[in-house]
């Protein structure tokens, strides 16, 4: 028996040796620190609370400003059956604003206001909103502007027309592999790997024509942020906060996690906060880029990102579920349209009742039959029933 044993843990000791041969020679060392966060860890996919992992670059927050309270703040209890399904799926920060005020806020596990989890896939919207910042600045020319002005590799392939509005679409037509069980896909190399452009750029085929079919792939995301990083020529955690997150009035510093030391911001993900400053960019939009008298975005791509791009659907529909990096639906006849993260991170914009709800949480919420997701679905109805009656 102890022969058998001895054979054994030589032909696994082999076989780990192979294995990581392979991923240090074939450049996917990143999936060691991919393994040895999740399944080393308990988890089987990215954890909300392990920005401490990465490198980052503050999001200064220069002129912070509590929000107004409403005079009915946290005046109601959320129900139990809600607060079951909370508990589930392991939320730690549910917040709503009424009327542009702070009416509930809640949180639990230890969390607080002023907790750092991650945004996840939220993020998309902060760069979308930063491209409309940058054409107003006069950095970058038009939505229209080719790609291949900040990655001249671009021009030499089928990618030489594609846009930056096809990036801020997810229009781009091109074949990014966003299999989020697959370890050699790119939301996995571009959330551990150490180059977010190289992870980026390699996939150079298009699957259809830019502009005409919507498909969510992060790597878009990941390209829109480098164009504007080079047009700005600053990191995009320091334009964050000059054009939005400062004056916005968020309380706290935001994390930005990075590729690398001194890297690029993970742009499809990443931006580590808080409910409360959140929730500001809700709020921003629901006032089509108002803020308390001050335009921060132009109103006009505000529109433009809570209506459906004129594209198809892969399955050959119309389009009528994503803008420019804002997801949209209904809910009981209601107009809504959200920014939402991987493990239930959401930010709900229901503009009939001038509401915002932010959620955050650690677990992913089965997928439901409705248009609206089910945890979206489910925080709307619990305001509504909280401070609409």
């Amino acid at each position: 028996m102890l022969k058998v044993i001895k054979i054994l843990a030589k032909i696994i000791g082999a076989s780990l040796i192979s294995i990581s041969l392979f991923l240090v020679l074939s450049g996917r060392s990143y999936l060691f620190k991919g393994i040895w966060n999740t399944y080393l860890h308990g988890h089987t996919t990215a954890s909300a609370t392990e920005y401490q992992i990465f490198e980052y670059r503050k999001v200064a927050a220069t002129n912070p400003k509590p929000w107004i309270r409403s005079s009915n703040y946290n005046s109601k209890k959320i129900s139990d059956a809600t607060l079951k399904r909370f508990s589930e799926i392991k939320t730690h920060a549910f917040v709503i604003i009424k009327n542009d005020s702070l009416i509930h806020e809640q949180y639990w596990d230890g969390f607080s206001d002023t907790s750092h989890t991650n945004s996840f896939s939220m993020s998309k919207s902060y760069v979308s909103a930063l491209l409309s910042c940058a054409i107003k600045d006069g950095y970058i020319k038009s939505l229209d502007q080719p790609v291949y002005n900040y990655i001249p590799e671009f021009k030499n392939d089928a990618r030489k027309s594609i846009t930056l509005r096809h990036l801020a679409t997810m229009t781009s037509g091109i074949d990014f592999d966003e299999n989020y069980t697959n370890p050699f896909s790119f939301p996995a190399e571009g959330y551990y790997g150490p180059d977010l452009l190289v992870a980026c750029t390699k996939y150079k085929k298009i699957k259809t024509e830019p502009g005409t079919v919507f498909k969510y792939l992060s790597g878009n995301s990941g390209l829109l942020g480098y164009c504007i990083t080079k047009a700005v020529g600053k990191p995009l955690s320091d334009y964050l906060s000059q054009k939005l997150w400062s004056p916005l009035n968020c309380e706290h510093e935001a994390r930005w996690s990075l590729d690398r030391k001194d890297g690029l911001e993970k742009m499809f993900c990443c931006i580590n906060s808080n409910a409360t400053d959140f929730a500001r960019m809700g709020n921003l939009y629901l006032n089509y880029g108002n803020w308390y008298g001050k335009q921060l975005i132009d109103s006009a791509y505000v529109a433009q990102s809570i209506t459906p791009f004129d594209c198809k659907e892969t399955d050959g529909s119309h389009n009528d579920s994503y803008g420019y990096s804002i997801w949209l639906t209904t809910h009981k006849g209601m107009k809504v349209f959200y920014m939402q993260g991987l493990l239930s991170q959401y930010v709900i914009c229901v503009p009939e009742k001038k509401l915002v709800i932010c959620h955050l949480g650690r677990k992913k919420e089965p997928k439901g039959n409705g248009k609206c997701p089910v945890d979206a679905a489910r925080c709307i109805d619990e305001a509504l029933s909280l401070y609409f009656k």
